[in-house]
């Protein structure tokens, strides 16, 4: 059965909004008489899907203006070299952000890499330093998905203020920072976190009325497990196995899409929901970066 098309959030529209918002900043600013931003990707090894994820945000860069150099690095890279490579961009005052494309080879530390990236330059928002200030609510660069996800709701009309958001999954990634984002004012959820040790994790999901999914399990969110009318956004994105496809597999989220869609008043897919937008606030924070 077919899902019910206005309950859809879209996604891919609002991100194509958003860098259409980017662009004309960029060219506003280029036209002020500055360089245009300039994005710095490193890619160590040749995992297929971190070369793709690489590919497609070069490729909305240059759609928005922004410049990108993508320096890939053989898999058998030191982390001390890698770590010269990270001090070379810090010192590079023509180099606006860096990314650093995860997951890195098992024999280098992600975490003193990451740390190792100046806090201004930090696209990502991984730095303690911008962690911290996400926590207490300072300006600065915000993390790319979270936020990706706060704008989704707010384009979407999805009131926030005074809902109970549960955030299924306690990653650095999404999960921690997404209840920081969610509960700062102007949002005003209140929020609860859950994760694979939660206790009666079913009774808490039909709690909320906005049920974010980031636990990377392949639709582990099935529809008695939400309530008549939420909002539910999924952030995951699995492969599993499907012999009818030509590529022997499909692309699934952490939700049963198309029973939880008869239940949530709106719900985004997978693809073409949350992913479009963690690149679309990579490009905007590379922006601020460069301002």
């Amino acid at each position: 059965m077919p899902v019910d098309a206005n309950k859809l959030i879209d996604g891919k529209q609002i991100a194509a909004d958003v860098r259409r918002e980017i662009k004309s900043d960029v060219d506003a600013h280029v036209a002020a008489g500055n360089r245009a931003p300039f994005l710095a990707v490193v890619l160590v090894g040749d995992n297929p899907a971190s070369a793709s994820y690489v590919r497609g945000k070069h490729r909305a860069a240059a759609e928005v203006g922004i410049d990108s150099e993508n320096l890939t690095l053989p898999d058998s890279t030191s982390e001390a070299e890698i770590l010269d490579v990270i001090k070379r961009l810090n010192r590079d005052e023509n180099v606006d952000g860096i990314l650093v494309q995860l997951p890195l080879p098992p024999h280098v530390d992600d975490q003193k890499v990451i740390n190792a990236i100046a806090p201004s330059k930090d696209v990502d928002c991984f730095h303690p330093e911008n962690v911290g200030k996400l926590m207490l609510g300072l300006p600065g660069l915000k993390p790319a998905t979270p936020a990706g996800i706060v704008e989704l709701l707010r384009r979407s009309g999805v009131e926030t203020s005074g809902k109970h958001a549960v955030i299924v999954g306690r990653s650095n990634i999404v999960g921690k920072p997404l209840a920081n984002l969610l509960i700062q004012k102007g949002v005003d959820c209140t929020v609860t976190v859950c994760h694979s040790r939660t206790r009666n994790l079913s009774e808490i999901t039909r709690q909320a009325d906005i049920l974010i999914a980031a636990i990377g399990r392949p639709e582990f969110i099935t529809a008695d497990m939400v309530k008549e009318g939420a909002v539910v956004i999924d952030v995951g994105i699995n492969r599993v196995e499907d012999d009818t496809r030509d590529r022997g597999y499909r692309l699934v989220g952490d939700v049963a899409f198309e029973a939880v869609a008869e239940i949530a008043s709106a719900i985004t897919p997978v693809p073409g929901g949350v992913g479009p937008m963690t690149i679309a606030l990579m490009l905007k924070n590379t922006l601020s970066a460069s301002i």
